[in-house]
C-alpha cells in the first residue's frame, strides 16, 4: 500500500480499494486507517457477517456482491475504482509487492529456528487461496541453498482447490463457484505466479486437498491445544500435517522431522462459530483429528510415496 501511495498523484485525495473474501479486505482496511486514509473493500456474499463486521469496526465502507471473490473484484475495478480519480488498487495476492512482503515470513521463521537451535524446516505448511502466501515463501526460499530448501506442504479445502485441479489438468483453470466452509481460500483462479512454481519439480511443493470436516478437525485441535482460534482456511493445514504425521509414510515423516504450520487466517472464526462447527460436524472430540477420509494429493517433481497415486 505504501508503494501504490508513494506513486499517487498529489492531485487527488487518495483511497484505497480492495477486493477480498476477507482477511486481505482487514488487512486493508487497517492499514488504511494507521495511515489516517479511507478505504472501501468489495467481498462476496460468501463473507460471513463476522468478518464484515470487522471489516466495518476497522473503519473501511464494504460493499457486498456476487457470488465469488472473482465477480466482487471486477465490480470493485469497473463500478467503483473507475469513478474514482484518487482510487488506489490494493490486490489481494496476485501482486509482486504482495508477495515480497509474504516472503519476510521466511526470514522470521528462520530466525525463530536459529534461536531454537536449529536450521531451515525440513516442511513447510500453508494454505492456498490465490496463492499469495505461497509465492511469498517460495520467493523468500530463493536465498536458500537449495540443498537445504523445505518440501512445501500447499493444502486447500475441497470446493476450494483452484490449484490442485489446476495441477491435475496441467493447465490454468478456473473453478465455476466456491463450494468450501474455507470461504478465505475463495479464489476461483490462482494466480498465473502460483501455478508456474507448483508446476515447478524444483520447488519442491506437494498439494494436498481435504474435505470441510477435516479443515474443522484442525481448528479443534488448535483450539483444544494450543487456545489458539483460526478458520477453516488455516484449520485444514494443521489437519493436513496431523493427517501425515498419523500415516507416518508421507512427507511429514515423524519424529526427526521439522515442521513449520503458517498459521494464518484467524479472523474469521469465533468460539460461538467453533461451537457449532462441532455440532453441525460432530464426533469432534477434544484432542482429536483423524481424517474421514484419505486426503487427494499431486506432487510436483517428488517421488511420492509407494502406496500413493498422482
Amino acid at each position: 500500500m505504501l508503494a501504490r501511495l508513494h506513486d499517487h498523484p498529489s492531485t487527488s485525495p487518495p483511497h484505497f480499494y480492495a477486493s477480498s473474501g476477507g482477511n486481505a479486505g482487514l488487512a486493508c482496511a487497517t492499514a488504511a486507517r494507521s495511515l489516517g486514509l479511507p478505504s472501501t473493500i468489495a467481498v462476496p456474499q460468501s463473507t460471513s457477517p463476522l468478518m464484515i463486521r470487522k471489516i466495518r469496526t476497522a473503519g473501511s465502507a464494504v460493499v457486498q456482491t456476487g457470488c465469488t471473490w472473482k465477480e466482487a473484484d471486477t465490480y470493485l475495478r469497473t463500478e467503483l475504482l473507475t469513478r474514482d480519480e484518487g482510487g488506489i488498487y490494493v490486490p489481494p495476492f496476485d501482486h509482486a509487492d504482495i508477495w515480497a512482503g509474504n516472503a519476510t515470513v521466511l526470514s522470521e521463521i528462520i530466525e525463530q529456528m536459529e534461536d531454537l537451535g536449529a536450521g531451515v524446516p525440513d516442511v513447510l505448511t500453508c494454505s492456498v487461496g490465490g496463492g499469495g502466501l505461497l509465492n511469498g515463501l517460495v520467493h523468500g526460499l530463493s536465498a536458500v541453498d537449495p540443498a537445504c530448501r523445505p518440501t512445501i506442504l500447499a493444502v486447500e479445502t475441497r470446493g476450494a482447490d483452484s490449484m490442485h485441479q489446476s495441477l491435475v489438468a496441467e493447465s490454468l483453470i478456473t473453478l465455476p463457484g466456491i463450494t468450501s466452509l474455507a470461504t478465505s481460500l475463495g479464489a476461483t483462479q490462482v494466480s498465473e505466479q502460483t501455478f508456474r512454481y507448483a508446476m515447478d519439480p524444483e520447488k519442491k511443493i506437494v498439494s494436498r486437498v481435504l474435505s470441510d470436516e477435516e479443515a474443522v478437525r484442525g481448528c479443534v485441535e488448535l483450539a483444544d491445544r494450543e487456545r489458539v482460534i483460526v478458520e477453516a482456511a488455516c484449520g485444514v493445514c494443521v489437519a493436513a500435517v496431523c493427517e501425515e504425521g498419523r500415516r507416518g509414510e508421507g512427507w511429514v515423516k515423524g519424529e526427526g522431522t521439522t515442521v513449520v504450520i503458517v498459521v494464518c487466517g484467524g479472523s474469521n472464526c469465533s468460539v460461538e462459530m467453533l461451537a457449532e462447527w462441532r455440532r453441525e460436524f460432530g464426533g469432534l472430540e477434544k484432542g482429536e483429528v483423524v481424517a474421514g477420509e484419505k486426503a487427494a494429493d499431486v506432487v510436483s517433481g517428488l517421488q511420492t510415496p509407494p502406496e500413493e497415486k498422482v
